[in-house]
């Protein structure tokens, strides 16, 4: 085979590949419109005008199949959050905040550097909602991405039910490339199971209020058992005999007396009922920093289910923290 007819195939490939999902089957789309209609009680013709209005957006499909959480090392993707300017926002935040952070934090038994973490990883404290109109990236995965296309056709169905529900223009409302929305990157179906307003027991608005997205985040939180007082990590020591462990469930399933003779100690006392977990990030050089995590750690996975997300969401809260009270 000549250099020239490799290089054809290889393009030819690769042009394949970018645009296996360049269309859509509209009878899947069709289906999707009648069923929700018939479903919800929903006009047809509506449901369509929305759903027609949709655009498939090719670049979301690259974008979720190369999530960070899944490419990136410990160190390059705290990288990307432990940042002095971050953090300096992550101080203005809690400060013009501070009122409503306490109120919450009270209320539900989240601490207050959660919630800090939690908006300031998701969305650089609201600087950074999202560009991809909700509608488009939903579409686009529901009807483009067949690994997880039973998920998306739900959370599409989802955003029609809340901007019904909430009054909210499906047409304007802007998100991530996953379709998440507001200061805490909300999906649809958590929207609707976990929004919270701060001073009204009915409607939530987590685009435009920021006391319904703290609110929110940490009712979120709540419901999913966060430990009030509780720990989130404690940084790890392995030592030179220390034997290598496969990989650890986020959820805690283990005392400290598990992995003491194995080799590792946690950098501060931990009770010896406490259960943890140990999670072994790995650094640029190939080598791991090891990070005992407790129940509100696995929590926080609930949001998100990586480690690194997890990790960072803690640091990120951590620091903003310790600059508030240094300052």
């Amino acid at each position: 085979m000549n250099y020239f007819r490799i290089v054809l195939l290889l393009t030819l490939t690769i042009w394949s590949q970018q645009n296996c999902f360049a269309q859509v089957d509209q009878e899947k789309v069709d289906e999707f419109t009648r069923n929700y209609a018939y479903q919800n009680e929903r006009s047809l013709a509506e449901i369509e005008g929305i759903v027609g209005q949709a655009e498939f957006l090719p670049k979301i499909i690259e974008k979720m199949t190369r999530p960070a959480e899944k490419t990136m090392t410990w160190e390059r993707y705290r990288g990307i959050f432990m940042t002095d300017e971050r953090i300096a926002a992550g101080v203005e935040f809690w400060n013009e905040n501070e009122t409503v952070l306490n109120q919450v934090s009270q209320q539900t038994g989240v601490s207050v550097e959660a919630i800090i973490g939690i908006i300031g990883v998701e969305t650089y404290y609201g600087q950074r909602m999202g560009t991809y109109r909700v509608l488009d990236a939903l579409y686009t995965l529901a009807f483009g991405y067949p690994r997880r296309s039973s998920f998306f056709k739900s959370e599409l169905g989802k955003f029609l039910e809340l901007c019904e529900s909430e009054g909210l223009d499906p047409l304007s409302i802007k998100g991530s490339y996953a379709g998440a929305m507001g200061y805490g990157q909300f999906m649809p179906s958590s929207y609707l199971a976990y929004a919270k307003s701060f001073d009204s027991e009915t409607g939530a608005d987590l685009m435009n209020e920021v006391n319904d997205a703290i609110a929110s985040v940490a009712n979120y939180l709540k419901v999913h058992r966060w430990v009030e007082g509780g720990q989130v990590a404690i940084q790890g020591v392995k030592k030179e005999n220390a034997v290598t462990l496969s990989k650890q469930s986020v959820k805690p399933s283990k005392t400290i007396s598990y992995y003491s003779p194995k080799g590792y100690e946690p950098s501060e006392p931990i009770a010896p009922s406490e259960y943890v977990s140990l999670q072994a990030m790995e650094m640029k050089d190939g080598s791991h920093e090891h990070w005992f995590t407790f129940k509100n750690f696995y929590v926080i996975t609930r949001y998100n289910h990586s480690p690194l997300y997890a990790l960072a969401v803690f640091h990120v809260g951590e620091a903003v923290k310790k600059k508030r009270t240094d300052n």
